[in-house]
Parts: structure tokens; C-alpha cells; sequence
């Protein structure tokens, strides 16, 4: 499963680029169908793993920013282990 095809990722402005912004733009939606949790993604960078480092509006436990790597979303199944 490619979650970030070469198309969006040099769509992606990296890090800190829109910090300023009062509401900056979002541009992919990663969501867990059956743990409740979305990821709103507006920056984000290759690290040099190769993973990506991203930051966003996230909503899960709580609604806030912050950063979160794609390995991390990949990673997160809820109760019927969906992707």
C-alpha cells in the first residue's frame, strides 16, 4: 500500500514551511477505519531512512497538531486489524 506516491510527495511542502500560516493547507487525509483516528497532513519530509516525517492536524484521543511518521500510520490497526 503506498500511502504517499511520488506525485504527493513533491506536491508536500516540508517542514515548518507553513508554520506562519493562520490555517494552513492540507494536503492528504490518512484515517484508521475502525480505531477512529485521522491525520490531516500539511508538511512533511523524507528522514534519511527513508520514512517520512510529517506534521499535522491529528484526531485520536485528542484533537491537536503534531508530528507523526508515515511508518507510524502503517503500523496502526484497530480492533478489526484493518489497514
Amino acid at each position: 500500500m503506498d500511502l504517499l506516491p511520488e506525485e504527493l510527495k513533491k506536491a508536500l511542502p516540508p517542514l515548518y514551511s507553513q508554520e506562519s500560516s493562520s490555517s494552513p493547507m492540507a494536503y492528504a487525509k490518512f484515517f484508521t477505519p475502525d480505531a477512529g483516528w485521522t491525520w490531516l497532513v500539511t508538511e512533511g519530509s523524507e528522514e534519511e531512512d527513508g520514512d517520512w516525517l510529517l506534521f499535522g492536524y491529528v484526531i485520536g484521543l485528542e484533537e491537536e497538531w503534531g508530528y507523526f511518521s508515515l511508518s507510524e500510520i502503517v503500523g496502526i490497526r484497530g480492533p478489526l486489524r484493518l489497514p
